[in-house]
């Protein structure tokens, strides 16, 4: 089996809308279950075997930094630093210079789904696409939706206020890469799902849906957060405390 890619994880939220909840806390640092929501994102990764991730951190970093260290789980730590927002894809653009490997998967640090990610990184690997993105089947008006035609192959996006005729949405869960990441212009805030993945379809990239048959929980408003806290209060507990190695 080969050595998996490094994982990054997009967590520079500040969370508003979780404010009254969470307060100053940033939202991938929110709790569910009696811990921060990252540490789930986290033990996944650990789970399936990758052992090198990159934070893309912005607001109050030194929060999720004094947590985590430069080792969790016994996974290393990186971190990439947003001074402003810069958006999913924007955020990606500055994290690619931290990845050393060929391919890396990228995860929204506010979402949980219970996805093979080993299995994922051997369809993407094999699949030869540019991009390969995780969908899953719900309806939902604050989400966006992806069709996917009979072959697999992504072929429009439209985000939260558009709608396209499927049953399918992103869970925010992508293989790419790192020729595509590093491509990605350094122009400020941009969005992966609403302006990279429409141009990139349009330049004729190759983006592959890898269909999850479960569930997608985040946790960006109040009532999601508190529908995670019952649905993910007992997922990914077989792990201890993570391992603080500041060096």
């Amino acid at each position: 089996m080969p050595n998996l890619p490094d994982a990054v994880i997009l967590c520079g939220g500040a969370g508003l809308r979780l404010k009254s909840i969470t307060g100053d806390t940033p939202k991938p640092m929110a709790v569910i279950g009696g811990r921060p929501f990252l540490e789930l994102l986290l033990l996944q990764l650990k789970r399936h075997g990758f052992s090198r991730v990159v934070l893309s951190v912005g607001y109050k970093h030194e929060v999720i930094r004094e947590h985590f260290g430069m080792k969790a789980f016994g996974m290393e730590l990186v971190y990439s630093f947003e001074t402003s927002p810069l958006g999913t894809g924007g955020a990606l653009s500055q994290a690619a210079s931290e990845i050393t490997t060929e391919e890396a998967l990228v995860m929204n640090g506010d979402s949980y789904a219970a996805v093979d990610l080993g299995l994922l990184e051997t369809s993407h690997r094999e699949g030869g696409a540019d991009a390969t993105v995780v969908v899953f089947a719900e309806t939902r008006s604050d989400a966006g939706s992806v069709l996917v035609d009979e072959n697999g192959r992504v072929r429009a996006f439209a985000e939260k206020s558009q709608s396209l005729n499927t049953r399918y949405q992103s869970a925010g869960i992508y293989m790419f890469s790192k020729t595509l990441c590093s491509a990605i212009p350094r122009t400020g805030k941009i969005s992966l799902e609403e302006q990279l993945f429409p141009e990139w379809l349009a330049n004729n990239r190759r983006i592959d849906a890898f269909v999850f048959s479960g569930r997608c929980i985040d946790i960006g408003t109040p009532e999601r957060y508190q529908l995670a806290q019952n649905l993910l209060a007992n997922f990914e507990k077989k792990a201890s405390v993570p391992q603080r190695e500041d060096q």
